[in-house]
């Protein structure tokens, strides 16, 4: 979500602190005291996750002083544009789970009213309106995998947590479903000065492009100051995180991986520079790379699907036959995604000319005969030329009654043998 406006509530009774998650390959600005000060921001200095608060004074002053007397309230909005959270949204989740650690109660903000009027933010033409149906199913999905998310934390890392926070998962269509627009204007418009509002570099930069800005994503920034007051009010919230941009391309290299393995890892720090160091030595093994995707992976889908994850790679990458067989009907449809998913009773003196016509991978007649002869069909990672060859089972009917069939590079058909 953008970035609030930060002055807009300055006669407010509350302080309004907001820390920027550091995206890749940017530089950290920070108060020296912050990187020498114990706690939380201290640790999230080191990692690289922060790299700005603003306002500043405020930011210097009282943000150490806050975090270390009593636990605070940190809040992340989420706009569901679309049904599940991408990764330049695990950085933010991974700020809040690193507050939760610390102590602190965190709040994720599922922008269920803001999506619909959009962003403007980064954005050179105004998003697409998104009905209302859409965005409560984008809601859920967010949602799931926010708690998904949470739970798998907690799985992992918080019995090594003393005194962790609490999680809430709110929607902010709760407190404007049913308010008037003439209300809602007369109460809070007035505490906001134009000259303000149109300072606002998202709001500059479309001003002075061809498409210009509408009404609806000018005022988004009046709502999105408007949620920060709403939780400070209803839930003692005084600190917001958000993010300066998206993630963007992620590139491979020594000092990206090392970056990456301190924002998105619970893992120590001298466990990091351990796994650089092995690194180093050994790059063609890529091994910083497999802890960083195993340690993502684990954290987004759980161990479970940690071990899936590593079945579909032996199965898709290394042609693995043991990992074919170990895999389940649904993790072969997730894997190999459009590829078509037949059933077949298994008849005796089934070929493999037969099985390839059944699923409809190659044509009929002599075209597709001469499709197998001349290698065009893998079944199982191995290449299939005898278009009259029977099946074998533990060759071309793996021990889970399952067959790969490829056709050329990329055309996948799962079979599933069913018993006369």
């Amino acid at each position: 979500m953008a970035a609030p406006v930060s002055l807009a509530w300055r006669r407010t009774d509350f302080t309004r602190l907001r820390l920027v998650c550091k995206p890749a390959a940017s530089t950290t600005v920070l108060p020296r005291r912050w990187s020498s000060a114990g706690g939380i921001l201290s640790s999230l200095h080191k990692r690289g996750l922060i790299k700005d608060a603003f306002p500043d004074a405020s930011s210097r002053l009282l943000l150490p002083e806050l975090l270390q007397s009593v636990p605070q309230t940190v809040y992340c909005g989420f706009d569901p544009t679309a049904d599940s959270l991408h990764i330049g949204n695990l950085l933010a989740v991974l700020g809040l789970l690193h507050f939760r650690d610390a102590g602190h109660n965190v709040i994720a903000l599922i922008g269920g009213a803001t999506a619909q009027i959009g962003d403007p933010s980064g954005k050179q033409t105004e998003r697409d309106r998104i009905s209302e149906e859409v965005v409560a199913r984008n809601s859920e999905g967010i949602r799931e995998c926010l708690h998904r998310i949470f739970d798998n934390h907690d799985n992992l890392y918080l019995q090594c947590v003393k005194s962790p926070g609490a999680v809430t998962v709110l929607n902010n269509n709760s407190w404007y479903r049913g308010r008037g627009v003439v209300e809602f204007l007369a109460a809070v418009g007035r505490h906001f000065r134009m000259g303000t509002l149109l300072s606002r570099h998202s709001v500059q930069s479309r001003l002075k492009s061809s498409e210009g800005m509408s009404l609806t994503e000018f005022c988004y920034q009046v709502f999105q100051a408007f949620d920060f007051y709403y939780l400070n009010q209803n839930h003692g919230c005084k600190i917001q995180l958000g993010g300066t941009d998206q993630l963007g391309n992620i590139m491979s290299g020594y000092e990206l991986i090392h970056n990456y393995l301190k924002l998105f890892t619970f893992l120590s720090l001298p466990e990091i520079e351990h796994i650089v160091e092995m690194h180093k030595k050994e790059p063609e093994k890529r091994g910083a790379q497999k802890r960083l995707a195993a340690e993502v992976t684990k954290l987004i889908h759980g161990k479970d699907g940690l071990e899936s994850a590593k079945r579909c790679t032996n199965a898709l990458y290394h042609s693995s036959l043991e990992a074919l067989e170990a895999m389940s009907d649904q993790e072969l449809q997730e894997l190999f995604g459009e590829a078509p998913f037949c059933e077949i009773f298994l008849e005796p003196g089934t070929t493999v000319l037969d099985m390839c016509r059944k699923v409809n991978a190659i044509p009929e007649g002599p075209r597709g005969y001469h499709m197998v002869t001349e290698g065009g069909v893998w079944i199982n990672h191995s290449r299939a030329t005898n278009p009259d060859q029977i099946l074998i089972r533990g060759q071309h009917i793996l021990q889970n009654s399952l067959s790969l069939i490829r056709i050329g590079k990329r055309n996948f058909y799962i079979v599933k043998w069913l018993s006369l």
